[in-house]
């Protein structure tokens, strides 16, 4: 009994370690408990007994920290997806429990090296382990489409860290922070003999940060515009049904018509129904006020070029323009959700359980221009895209090297009134944050429930809305010019950099292994680690 106890204690500490990791990210900010929990983990890895349970200790972190970090899905997939509790719940546990696979598989891979070559618990701890780690994060970006959602680096928005964005970006962060949470580990050992050096190398990488805060990548552009951002409010239960459309319609002619500004913005998918079905006279109001105040509309709105082509999209109306209806420009949303948005193969029978109006909608391009509003140039994107902030900055640095107009600020319209008033909300707009420090340029969140926000180009939360209200939020905003390293070099410093430190620390335990007197002995190495694993 005592050995069975014994083998679910270190699991279940990382299973509640990886759990208490949420407390890092907004709206709670405890970003110091990051580096104690991932410390911990490593803690946990460095003293397993084999790679089967080094595997089940990443694991179970990672099915923790995933779980907690996404539980918002559960209020979609049951309080409008119709799902029963039970069937929402094990949906929720079992994405968990796949997502929480890279980190073990990571942690695994670490050990496998530990127990080959004999790593030290320093190589471990300051460079197997993190870049292992900030590898598997960078690889839950793009697998399967990529879901990167509470990625370690965006804790780190509010500290020194955060210095590094327009650098490195959020995968970079994401290593020096698994560095720093190993270099704690390290320095809470006292028999550890490379104290002091540890020591060193964290102070200059928080000092580096603190450093890099006052150097400025980008340059303001020309005057500023007026900017509205409206948040309706529409309950999302609601949302698609006849009589609440019209009423949106109402809502949204009254919120655009109500004071002119440069730009007016609503949120994904404000305007529930297709463009080419809109009544003619709601069209007409809204076109003439654009025109009569020499405002620019953006409108959240999906669009159907054919019976089987759908698109989410935004239309800007503008008013200096002789094209029919006055729209001189549409952004298609390009990184789909899935689930949401199109159906991944052999999931059809999830899909069909739930009572959301889903759809397969057809992705735009991958590069799109942005539009103007008088001397600024906006970059837009819809709901999740910007979590993926190589996407982003492939957009900008692809119109600087082509010569086409600069966007200056971007624009991010959201709906993620599915996920409540939950943790989604405080968590996106970090995200949000986290782009503007990257690319040092400003970011307008409009939202349906919220956030509804300003960012400026230094990651600051300039104004915000309280979220579930029907509201307006008003601001002066300037563009900013000019390439960040990450815009010019994205994830690629980050990811050479997690291969340097993951196949250096390796190669010096290998070095260190074979120097050693009767290393052919060493007891760490004598089994086969996929064998033992299987």
């Amino acid at each position: 009994m005592r050995d069975r106890i014994a083998l679910f204690r270190r699991p279940t500490a990382a299973l509640v370690a990886g759990i208490l990791i949420i407390l890092a990210y907004a709206p709670y900010g405890f970003s110091i408990i990051q580096i104690i929990s991932v410390a911990f983990l490593f803690h946990l890895i460095i003293n397993a007994t084999s790679t089967r349970q080094a595997f089940f200790i990443g694991w179970a972190y990672g099915t923790g920290w995933m779980t907690a970090g996404v539980y918002w899905l559960y209020i979609s997939m049951h309080q409008f997806g119709g799902l029963n509790q039970a069937m929402a719940i094990t949906a929720l546990f079992a994405l968990g429990l796949f997502m929480g696979l890279l980190p073990a598989l990571a942690v695994t891979l670490a050990m496998i090296i530990r127990r080959r070559f004999g790593a030290s618990d320093f190589l471990m701890a300051l460079l197997i382990l993190p870049s292992a780690l900030s590898l598997a994060e960078w690889t839950r970006g793009w697998l399967f489409t990529g879901f990167p959602w509470v990625v370690l680096g965006y804790a780190h928005t509010d500290n020194a860290l955060s210095g590094f964005a327009p650098v490195i970006g959020v995968y970079g962060i994401t290593l020096l922070a698994t560095v720093l949470a190993g270099s704690a580990l390290i320095l809470f050992n006292r028999k550890q003999p490379r104290r002091n050096t540890v020591f060193l190398i964290a102070l200059a990488i928080i000092a580096g940060g603190y450093g890099l805060k006052f150097v400025h990548w980008t340059t303001p552009v020309d005057t500023p515009i007026k900017v509205r951002l409206l948040q309706g409010n529409i309950p999302q239960e609601m949302k698609f049904s006849p009589d609440q459309v019209r009423k949106t319609l109402a809502i949204y002619e009254e919120m655009i018509t109500a004071s002119p500004a440069d730009l007016i913005v609503t949120p994904e998918t404000a305007i529930p129904q297709y463009l080419h079905t809109l009544s003619p006279e709601w069209y007409k109001k809204i076109e003439k006020y654009a025109v009569d105040n020499h405002t620019t509309l953006a409108i959240g709105i999906p669009l159907a070029d054919s019976m089987r082509h759908y698109t989410n999209s935004l239309v800007a109306v503008s008013p200096d323009t002789d094209k029919p209806h006055h729209i001189n420009y549409r952004y298609d949303k390009q990184h789909l959700v899935p689930f949401g948005e199109f159906v991944p193969f052999g999931f059809r029978w999830f899909v069909n359980l739930m009572q959301i109006p889903l759809g397969d909608f057809a992705r735009g391009p991958d590069v799109q221009q942005p539009f103007r509003v008088k001397n600024q140039w906006v970059l837009p994107n819809i709901c999740y895209e910007d979590i993926f902030g190589e996407e982003i900055a492939h957009q900008i640095r692809a119109a600087i090297k082509a010569g086409s107009p600069e966007p200056g600020m971007m624009l991010n319209l959201s709906n993620i009134a599915w996920f409540g008033d939950s943790l989604a909300l405080p968590q996106h707009l970090q995200i949000s944050r986290m782009r503007s420090l990257e690319m040092q340029r400003p970011m307008l969140r409009a939202t349906n429930t919220g956030v509804t926000a300003i960012i400026d180009a230094r990651g600051n939360v300039q104004g915000q809305l309280p979220n579930y209200r029907f509201a307006t939020l008003e601001t002066e905003l300037t563009g900013m010019n000019g390439m960040t390293p990450y815009i010019r070099f994205g994830n690629h410093p980050a990811i050479i950099a997690c291969l340097i430190l993951f196949f250096g620390g390796a190669t010096l335990a290998h070095r260190g292994h074979t120097t050693r007197p009767g290393y052919r002995k060493n007891p760490l190495a004598g089994k086969n680690d996929w064998e033992e694993l299987l």
